[in-house]
């Protein structure tokens, strides 16, 4: 039986997206704007590379800072950016918003879900702001195309938030826990052993693959080197 756990790489363009592919990254998380935390990039970023590699590409729908989904106005926007992205031919997405008592705002959600109907996605790391966790996972448990968590545990990252994350992996067969958890948000290769005892075996790294940070490129090799500690 392979041992073989999911790897995503955060990827900015197309130079990134084949470096990731190379050091055996299974799945790319595209974004632009990292100061932001990462938005939704121009649909021309997709369609390069989707152009430069073959692995499943999930695109972030995000317009601004923050996990609000903002006025009306910028609600319109992100579904126009969700339409054109479908258009372009992007099947897989990351989104997630919560409202101001942070619960999930599900009308955000929902519009969007009607744009991406079909499609897999990731709810991001809104979920680690969220008042309460396991009330927003049994409030999304029947959305359609839902299979991913993406999670640190906590919003202050992983040291914090590992007691969760294998207290979750310990509930799957609960309802609202049947979902993946994409572990990721100030993830180290010291915790990947943990993890990995835990059950978890989907992981997502953005500076980790980039050893000059974000203002470099992607490295084939840091990425390599997660491959090889994420199957140990």
């Amino acid at each position: 039986m392979s041992n073989r756990a999911l790897l995503e790489v955060i990827a900015l363009d197309a130079a990134d997206a084949v470096a990731a592919q190379s050091g055996g990254a299974d799945r790319l998380e595209l974004v632009t704007d990292m100061a932001a935390d990462g938005l939704t990039p121009p649909r021309e970023t997709f369609a390069a590379i989707r152009a430069a590699v073959d692995i499943p590409l999930r695109v972030m729908l995000r317009l601004a800072d923050g996990f609000s989904a903002g006025t009306p106005a910028d609600v319109e926007a992100l579904v126009a950016a969700a339409a054109g992205l479908r258009e372009e031919g992007a099947d897989e997405f990351v989104l997630g918003f919560l409202d101001t008592e942070g619960r999930p705002d599900l009308v955000t959600v929902e519009r969007l879900l009607a744009v991406i109907s079909g499609c897999s996605w990731t709810f991001h790391r809104a979920i680690d702001r969220a008042t309460d966790r396991d009330a927003l996972r049994k409030q999304l448990a029947d959305l359609p195309g839902l299979d991913t968590y993406l999670t640190a545990g906590s919003a202050a990252g992983v040291d914090a938030g590992l007691s969760t994350l294998i207290a979750e992996a310990g509930r799957r067969a609960e309802p609202g826990y049947e979902q993946n958890l994409l572990v990721g948000g100030g993830l180290r290769l010291d915790h990947v052993p943990a993890l990995r005892a835990a059950g978890l075996d989907a992981f997502h790294i953005g500076g980790a693959a980039r050893p000059h940070g974000w203002t470099g490129p992607v490295s084939a090799d840091a990425v390599r080197e997660w491959r090889t500690a994420v199957d140990s």
